[in-house]
């Protein structure tokens, strides 16, 4: 996969805490580290979408539509 620098600011606690990660072996370096970070929480905030959107779901008409889609599929298989 291709990579692409970027700066980025950060809080100098962070950045200790950070650094304190990289000495113990957690990460081998600052990219990894904050590149592992990034990706952690994109992934957090795409499953916490998904989870707010199913929520809005009604199961009483999902189940109808599931259920329709079945019912019309059945119909049309051949006779054995």
């Amino acid at each position: 996969m291709a990579k692409t620098k970027v700066a980025v600011t950060v809080d100098s606690t962070l950045l200790k805490e950070l650094d304190a990660l990289i000495a113990g072996k957690r990460f081998a370096n600052r990219s990894q580290a904050v590149e592992s970070a990034l990706a952690e929480k994109l992934e957090r905030l795409r499953r916490s979408r998904l989870a707010r959107e199913s929520a809005r779901l009604d199961p009483a008409e999902e189940k109808s539509f599931a259920e329709e889609g079945l019912y019309d599929a059945a119909r049309q298989w051949p006779e054995y």
